[in-house]
Parts: structure tokens; sequence; C-alpha cells
């Protein structure tokens, strides 16, 4: 008699317990509940299943325990009868908050905060040895100020490194009266500025690769939006990238360039990046510094928004807030309100559409208003002109050809120094002309500088 093959089971999922504070005159693009939904999307993408959550309004943190003492009564309570073993906070906890708050609970439940849970996502989808270094190096400079004496829980948390992030590199002896929290921080120290260093060399890298693409007058379009927003599915449908893509937060970490074809017979080159979401930690925007370089240097912004979410429009200006701290306000921006296939009614996207800039609406998983979005961006890329006054450095000899071969020039003065040029250019040329810009007439100009 044949056995029967046993089932594939999976482990069970950690249970984890959520914790929301709205703060008294403390302005969010998300209500307290929408947040926490959001946190618990965060918490399924990471493995684990929500068990319970608590909510408190405060007017300020508590200076210990950032709830309430009471409150931290009533989740003690709650997270045993529940059986969780970690609690994840909404927002970023202090150091001191974090290590009240797990002596209160007790050292069986994990407490972490909002970071530490998108660091340990993007941890699980870093690919590339481009993102592991950026993972890592954001993880360490996340926990150093967070270490107590041992640091094995970073060992547990840290995978962006393949292994690496619990790894000292060798410490060694201690020195005379040196604590083992201080040979670990030391360690730390080191790690980080030997990635800082490392990831400096990728970021010269990708600035010659970009050197190159303008050489080659082929401009570029950066996809940005909110996690899950359909950046990577709209990338494979116009270009047959083959990015991986999933519903889910944080799909892809890794930026891809895919050569695209406009109307006209116009090319542009599509780069896919990293999704952004509210509250995005500080470190992760640091570490990802010279992928977002990918943002800030592109020559059009397609911003993809899911139309069909409820926070649309909070989800639109949390990623606005992201593109001013990456300095990418400036850049031209055309707006994919994507996911109509959702709507019960897909016209009536139309009707949001003026709420949004240079807006089309469309289905990247269905092919719907593609062509009309291509459309809007080639014709901002090749026809749309933009009045400009610059004084180029004799230096910047590229620049004033660049000027002359794709503006419409009105106007060159040579004088100490440089060329005055007034005219028109096209509005993805821009940014490379803003530390040349001068304003008002150039014959006042001159007079300011005798």
């Amino acid at each position: 008699m044949a056995k029967k093959t046993p089932e594939f089971t999976r482990p069970p999922r950690e249970r984890a317990f959520l914790v929301g504070v709205e703060l008294h005159q403390q302005t969010a693009l998300l209500s307290l509940e929408d947040s926490l939904t959001e946190l618990a999307l965060l918490a399924d993408t990471a493995g684990l299943e929500v068990v319970g959550e608590l909510t408190q309004k405060l007017d300020r943190p508590h200076v210990k325990t950032y709830i309430g003492p009471g409150k931290v009564e009533e989740l003690k309570a709650l997270v045993e009868e529940t059986l969780a073993q970690v609690v994840i906070f909404d927002d970023e906890l202090s150091p001191r908050h974090q290590r009240e708050l797990q002596l209160a609970i007790g050292k069986n439940v994990r407490v972490l905060d909002r970071t530490a849970l998108i660091l340990d996502i993007f941890a699980q989808h870093a690919h590339t040895s481009e993102g592991m270094l950026q993972v890592e190096l954001a993880q360490y400079e996340y926990y150093l100020p967070r270490l107590t004496g041992q640091w094995t829980h970073l060992e547990r948390q840290a995978g962006g490194g393949g292994g690496r992030a619990g790894s000292t590199g060798g410490v060694g002896l201690r020195g005379p009266g040196e604590t083992q929290l201080e040979v670990d921080k030391r360690a730390i120290r080191k790690r980080i500025t030997h990635l800082k260093k490392e990831l400096e060399k990728i970021r010269a890298h990708r600035q010659r690769y970009r050197a190159q693409r303008r050489r080659s007058r082929i401009p570029t379009v950066a996809l940005v939006g909110y996690t899950n927003a359909g950046k990577s599915t709209l990338l494979n449908r116009i270009a047959k990238a083959g990015v991986y893509a999933a519903d889910q937060l944080f799909a892809t970490l890794d930026p891809t360039t895919r050569r695209v074809e406009l109307p006209g017979g116009y090319q542009a080159l599509f780069t896919d990046t990293v999704g952004f979401i509210q509250k995005l930690p500080t470190t992760l925007i640091e570490a990802f510094h010279a992928t977002l370089e990918e943002i800030a240097e592109a020559d059009l912004l397609l911003h993809v928004v899911d139309i069909s979410h409820p926070n649309a429009m909070n989800q639109f200006e949390a990623v606005q807030e992201t593109l001013d701290k990456i300095e990418a306000h400036h850049i031209p921006v055309v707006t994919a309100l994507n996911k109509i296939d959702r709507l019960r009614n897909p016209e009536s996207a139309q009707e949001v559409v003026k709420k949004f800039p240079k807006a089309v609406a469309i289905s990247a998983v269905e092919g719907t208003g593609l062509r009309d979005l291509l459309r809007v961006v080639q014709e901002e890329l090749y026809e749309t002109y933009t009045p400009i006054r610059v004084k180029l450095p004799y230096q910047q000899g590229a620049l004033i050809s660049l000027f002359h071969e794709a503006g419409q020039v009105e106007l060159v003065e040579h004088g100490r120094g440089g060329v005055y040029m007034q005219g028109r250019i096209p509005g993805r040329l821009l940014a490379q002309f803003n530390e040349w810009q001068v304003s008002g007439n150039h014959a006042e100009k001159e007079e300011e500088e005798i």
C-alpha cells in the first residue's frame, strides 16, 4: 500500500500587535485609521500576522514610553491575551522610548517601530549587491544608537548584506576598560564607513553612466510613485521589460532602465525606481542616495498614482514631499492615473484628471490609455519649451551648443567670463541649466558686476 505524502505546511507566522498614536497639532497625510491599515499591509508584507491594534490620542509623546503609562499596561495585557510576539508602533520610536517599552512589555516580545519594519521589508526584497549595501547601511545607522549591551537582535533583523549585517569584520580583543557595547559600536561605525565608501563608488559609476546617456541626447524619464502604484507593471507594458511586479508593497527596490519608443519616432529611457511611502525613514533616503539621484537628474518624472486607492490624493502628496526632500521638485511631471480597471465606473477617472498635473487615466494591466500617455510624454520631452535666461561660462561649451541645437535662441551676448543667452528650451533640459540661470535684464546684471 502506497504511503500518502504528507502535505507541505508553512511554519506559523509571527503574531504582531499594532500601536498607533495621533498627536495633537501634528499634521498627517493619512488619518490614524488609514495609517494603521497601511501598517498592517507592511506587517503582512514582512510575513507577520496582525492579531490586534491599540490607539491613543495625545498632545505629545510620553517622555518615557511614547504612550501613556495606563496604555502601556493595557498594551501589555492585550499582548498576553493575543499571544503576540511582536509589537509594532506606527511611528519611529526614540532609543529611550524603545528601551523603556521593551522593559515594560517584557523581553519575550520584540518592540519595533515603523522604520524597523520597513527596513526589514527592504532587506527581504534587496537582490542586487547595490541594494543589499544600501539596506545594510540604513539598518546599521538605525540600530547604532539603539544598542544596549549586546546586538544579537541586529544579527537576526539585518538581512540586507547577505548575512554581513551581524558580522563585525574581526573586532579583536577589547582594550583596557572597554565594554563589549563600546566594541560593538566601534565595529558598526567601522562597517558604516566601509559601506559608505562602497556606495560612493557606485554613485560615481552612476554619474559616469548618466553623463554617457546625456551625451547620447536620449532623454530620461523616471517613474516615481507610492509603493504598489503599478510602476513596474507600467514599464513592463510599454517596454516589455520583464521587471518583477507583484501586488505588494516594495516589490522592487533596484532601478531598471529600458528604452521606450515614443510617437513620432522619438525615444526615451524609462527608469523604474523604488516606491515611496508616507513616513519614509530618513535613513533609507540617505542610504538610497545613489539610486534616488536617478530621479533627481531625470529629464521628466512620470508620477504613477493608484487612482483606485481611497487615499490616492494623500499618496500623491506623500510622493511630492519626498521629491522635495531629494530636490527633484523642479523637474517637469506627467501623471499617470493608473488602475482605472479597478474602478466601478472607469469613465469617472476622467473627472479626476483635472486635479493632477498633466494627467492621463490608464490601466497598465489592460493597456488602456497608454498611447495617450506616451503622446503626452513625447510632447513634454520634445515639444514643450520653457523661457530661460542663462549666463554660461565659456568652459560650458557643451551647454552652449545644446542651447543652440535643442532650444530656440532669441538673444546671445558675449561678455566677461561667459555668454548670456536668452530664449526657450525643452522642459526636459531645464535641470541642466539651473545652475547658470539669471533673472532680469543682462545689462543690469553686467552693471552689478562692475
